[in-house]
């Protein structure tokens, strides 16, 4: 597999302030997620890649150096902070990750450059703007790798799970691949990873070392075999102590008995 296309750890463009944000003029509050009728049928998923995204390339938000974040608006026109797009999630790699959120906004002329990394996921509501508008804002703002997922299998994007590399100011497909465990899987050059669906479930799998990441179903799973462990130790205790008590209870009534014939057995 090639090397991912990240800056090496630690590496951080500065950030560089211009000027105050008129938050009154926007025509939107940069806190304020735009609502979907149906955001409910995204939001499991999205959770999910966010917490392997921020276990994997944050540290779990310890990393200075890498911004990630979701539904939050990324302004592309600096003169007019009303032109923005949001991506469900986005990865900003060798950025000042902590100069960022003040802001309340995503500015790459700040920034010094744009997310390498966004991903939309499928809802009747949003799918249309996901594959007809968004992918060509995203290469004209020049991010790396858009990737739309699809929890449905297909119903909204037409397959579920897409990769596309920015190569000519165009996204190519990345091949995906279904291997021998039949989950279907898509290599990311830029995250040396590959991005997976799982009976509509996000997994992250690791070439490298041939593993998945354990995700919230893998955690859930190991959590229930982990109980039901738990569970037969406490039987078994529950029995041996039973036993144990049992013993203890002839051994008792056996010494009464040897006592009292032995009591019968003395001079009148």
């Amino acid at each position: 597999m090639a090397t991912p296309k990240v800056p090496p750890r630690g590496a951080m463009l500065p950030y560089r302030r211009q000027g105050e944000i008129d938050y009154a003029g926007l025509d939107f509050d940069p806190y304020e997620k735009s609502p979907k009728p149906d955001n409910m049928e995204q939001l499991n998923e999205m959770d999910e890649i966010v917490g392997l995204f921020r276990a994997r390339f944050t540290d779990f938000n310890e990393r200075p150096d890498v911004f990630l974040n979701r539904e939050t608006y990324i302004c592309y026109d600096p003169s007019d902070l009303n032109v923005r797009i949001s991506p469900d999630v986005y990865l900003a790699f060798g950025v000042d990750a902590r100069a960022i959120p003040p802001r309340k906004l995503y500015l790459p002329w700040e920034v010094g450059k744009p997310p390498d990394f966004a991903l939309e996921i499928a809802s009747e509501s949003t799918s249309r703007a996901d594959v007809n508008r968004k992918p060509a804002i995203y290469a004209a703002i020049g991010v790396p790798e858009l990737w739309l997922f699809d929890p449905s299998g297909g119903r909204y994007y037409g397959q579920p799970i897409w990769g596309g590399e920015l190569v000519d100011g165009g996204y190519r497909e990345l091949p995906p691949t279904r291997e021998p465990d039949g989950v279907l899987k898509v290599y990311s050059p830029l995250l040396g990873i590959s991005l997976c669906w799982d009976e509509g479930w996000p997994l992250v799998y690791d070439p490298t070392d041939g593993t998945y990441q354990r995700n919230w179903r893998a955690e859930q799973a190991a959590a229930i075999a982990a109980q039901d462990q738990r569970d037969a130790a406490r039987e078994e205790r529950d029995a041996a102590l039973a036993e144990v008590a049992r013993l203890r209870e002839l051994l008792r009534r056996g010494n009464v008995e040897g006592n009292e014939t032995q009591g019968d057995s003395g001079p009148c």
